[in-house]
């Protein structure tokens, strides 16, 4: 999944892309507010989280927010801020944001307010199969035929994002910016090592493989799988 981080602190922000990197996210960083809200507009289909921090030079996360909503986006957002009055609070989530949290903060915890917010954006859907093959956003759990498969985190994310257009065609570019960086310098075959990763993984020898290579376009799961 994708999230923008808006934060001008740099060693903060760096902490929390270091570790949301490690959980599997791909993370967006903008370091000012007006580059955060051109990120966020430019990508506002994109993106499956967005964290603010309020106070921002140029730009204030409350006028991000307010900017965002009225896009008509749903994508969940969450303050990241010192102001912790009953009144900045309210502000806040009036302004639109899903949740809000006061610095300092525990990794643990913003990892924990992400999930519920992604949760409750995407209702019941957080288990995924194709065949004998579930997959369990929640307990970030694999298994095949009830049995866990081990996966890294960019074999989970890049399962987890084709089973859930299964039965569409994932393009290469629609691939690399959901599960890789917005940023991230790759070629094409960087998506094919991982589908050979999951393939071997996953697939019964000797028969065909659940994920279907479009040639030229990119890879599907197809719905009767």
């Amino acid at each position: 999944m994708r999230i923008l981080l808006v934060e001008d602190e740099t060693s903060i922000a760096s902490f929390i892309k270091e570790g949301l990197t490690e959980e599997g996210f791909a993370v967006d960083v903008a370091h000012n507010g007006k580059a955060g809200l051109q990120l966020a507009l430019n990508y506002l289909d994109e993106y499956d989280v967005m964290l603010l921090d309020w106070m921002l030079p140029g730009l204030s996360g409350i006028e991000i927010c307010r900017t965002v909503r009225k896009e008509n986006s749903e994508v969940p957002i969450i303050f990241l801020t010192a102001k912790d009055t009953t009144d900045d609070i309210v502000f806040g989530l009036e302004a639109g944001a899903n949740d809000y949290i006061r610095k300092p903060f525990a990794f643990e915890e913003l990892l924990a307010r992400i999930r519920v917010v992604m949760r409750n954006k995407l209702g019941a859907g957080s288990v995924f199969s194709c065949g004998d093959i579930v997959l369990n956003v929640e307990s970030h759990r694999v298994t095949k035929n009830g049995k866990t498969i081990d996966l890294t985190q960019k074999e989970f994310s890049l399962l987890e994002f084709l089973l859930r257009n299964k039965g569409k065609v994932s393009r290469r570019t629609r691939i690399i910016e959901k599960v890789w960086d917005l940023h991230f310098d790759y070629d094409n075959s960087v998506i094919d090592v991982y589908i050979n990763f999951l393939r071997k993984k996953l697939d019964e020898p000797g028969t065909e493989s659940f994920i279907e290579t479009i040639r030229g376009v990119g890879y599907r799961i197809n719905e009767d799988t």
